[in-house]
């Protein structure tokens, strides 16, 4: 396994991040394919033992489920000191504004909550989820700072925001005191590469760490087309994001497959090798043994410049979609307004 610092902080991680969306009761939350506890600490065990030493969830996945079977895994199976733990909250609700919750309130009722679930006194990363379109900044970053400073949370991140956000985000936070999001979590993968646009250049500058989430395109990128599996069937909110660029999207994944089979490594191993190469540390989900070999190997093999270029030859620019697109329209003025009910975060 490979290590790297995350941004500018002293956090040494694993360039493998466990994805922890698909640990959680079925029956709790939008997806019902992700695994009850038992075979989600099969995982987690299997991943510690394969040197993986950061985990990230939300309090959004299933219920909280997945924080709790996370959090008892990681106490069972490791040290404390010894992984890195990453979890995130929503926005407010369209209740907690009725009822005068501030940002700040929020960012802290979420964290306790989120703690409890874990069974942790803190989280290494603290990640707003998206942009709250409903809330100043300003509250956001106050909340969090509160955070860190309580010793609740060791730093902060951010995830589903335009690059001019997370600017204007630390910005005010270098002028007004509060603490800097170190890391953006977006939308990043080899069929969806929108990022390179702005995102992705200013985070090198700025030394942010890029830990995106979908690095195989929810599957598409680990398999053959016509092979399937119960999550592409069933996770509608990844038909949403890719179904409308198959065709074109196809031509990258036989290039993905090619290359997979002349190396003798899954496909998944070559699609994140290519993330690692950006400088990356995707987050992976991993609901069998072979997603975790597939991750080991990518840590483990190094592209040529000419199959990076060849990869990357197809690609045509791709329209942003899913949360990203609700973020556009509320950044031309409409708002939005996320309820209690919200499971897509």
């Amino acid at each position: 396994m490979r290590y790297g610092n995350l941004g500018n902080t002293d956090l040494r991680v694993s360039r493998i991040c466990m994805g922890c969306m698909g640990f959680g009761d079925p029956g709790r939350g939008q997806h019902a394919w992700t695994l009850q506890e038992e075979d989600s600490r099969k995982i987690i065990r299997r991943g510690l033992e394969s040197g993986i030493n950061f985990y990230d969830t939300a309090i959004g996945y299933q219920g909280g489920t997945s924080e709790q079977f996370v959090g008892r895994a990681l106490r069972d199976f490791s040290r404390r000191e010894d992984v890195v733990v990453a979890t995130k909250f929503p926005p407010r609700t369209q209740e907690e504004i009725q009822k005068g919750v501030t940002g700040q309130q929020h960012v802290l009722n979420r964290l306790d909550t989120s703690l409890k679930n874990l069974g942790m006194d803190y989280v290494d990363l603290y990640i707003c989820h998206m942009w709250d379109y409903l809330t100043p900044i300003e509250e956001i970053l106050e909340g969090m700072t509160q955070a860190v400073k309580a010793g609740k949370a060791r730093y902060i991140g951010i995830s589903n925001c335009f690059a001019w956000q997370l600017c204007k985000a630390n910005a005010l936070a270098e002028r007004e005191g509060f603490e800097k999001f170190i890391s953006i979590q977006g939308h990043y993968n080899l069929i969806f590469r929108e990022e390179e646009r702005e995102m992705i250049p200013y985070c090198q500058k700025e030394h942010i760490a890029v830990t995106p989430y979908s690095p195989l395109a929810g599957g598409r990128l680990s398999r053959k087309p016509g092979q399937t599996t119960r999550r592409l069937e069933q996770d509608a909110y990844a038909h949403l994001k890719y179904d409308a660029t198959q065709e074109t999207d196809g031509q990258i994944i036989a290039r993905v497959a090619e290359i997979a089979e002349k190396r003798g490594v899954s496909m998944a191993a070559v699609s994140l090798a290519w993330l690692l190469e950006k400088g990356a540390f995707p987050v992976t989900g991993m609901t069998r043994e072979s997603h975790l070999q597939g991750a080991v190997q990518a840590a483990e093999m190094q592209l040529t410049p000419e199959e990076t270029a060849y990869l990357e030859a197809p690609y045509v620019p791709h329209a942003l979609v899913g949360v990203m697109a609700q973020n556009t329209r509320a950044a031309a003025g409409e708002k939005q307004v996320w309820t209690v009910e919200d499971k897509k975060a």
